[in-house]
């Protein structure tokens, strides 16, 4: 392998966990809803008091040991380096969350532009990480492996489901260990729709960024 170029991805992918990371507590201090995938550590967070980071941490390894459980001997093991990029993930979780602290705008139209600087943040996130190439975040790699084995359900489709039983898992949290929903709102709906639907458009910036660094020159 070339060092180089996998060196060269490898920044890349961990490029893309960083803004991906940055985009979450831009959600967290709208108020107004977490994205489904973070949805139910971070209802684990709130009712148990442990780090977001740590909490995030360990649902991505939840998620590798339901891969190899769902996938037997087919489970490819070179993606148990889904392990380290979860724990980085978790760490820059920590770290965007303490960088952006308290910051918060104002009035619900305020919230709604923290609710849009998030979902670009992660759109940016995943169109980055996305072009590294190298392996999928565990929580794409258990939709993944569900497809390998309902091949007649699409990415999409078992992508949507997992979104639901994820949320409908954080608000069955909050409500038994809590004193009602939290984390859980229109936000969280908007963003299920509107990430996808973002990604395009991202990837018309940050794509040029990246060739203008020199990145596809490197892959050959």
């Amino acid at each position: 392998m070339n060092k180089k170029r996998f060196l060269t991805q490898v920044c890349i992918y961990v490029l893309g966990l960083f803004i991906l990371a940055l985009g979450v507590p831009f959600a967290i201090n709208s108020n107004l809803g977490i994205s489904p995938v973070n949805a139910l550590p971070f209802a684990v967070h709130l009712a148990s008091g442990i780090g977001v980071g740590l909490s995030v941490s360990l649902f991505f390894v939840s998620c590798i040991l339901f891969q190899i459980f769902l996938l037997g001997k087919d489970f490819k093991w070179i993606n148990v380096t889904q392990i380290i990029f979860s724990l980085l993930f978790g760490y820059f979780l920590d770290v965007t969350i303490f960088l952006v602290g308290e910051f918060s705008i104002p009035t619900y139209f305020g919230q709604l532009v923290m609710l849009a600087i998030s979902m670009v943040l992660i759109a940016m996130g995943l169109s980055v990480y996305l072009e590294a190439k190298l392996i999928s975040l565990p929580s794409e790699g258990v939709v993944l492996a569900v497809v390998e084995k309902l091949p007649k359900y699409t990415f999409h489709k078992i992508k949507i489901i997992m979104d639901c039983i994820l949320v409908t898992a954080a608000i069955a949290t909050t409500l038994i260990f809590m004193d009602g929903i939290h984390g859980v709102r229109e936000g969280t709906v908007i963003s299920a729709i509107m990430i996808g639907k973002l990604i395009p458009y991202v990837r018309k910036v940050v794509i040029p960024i990246l060739d203008k660094v020199g990145f596809y020159k490197v892959l050959g």
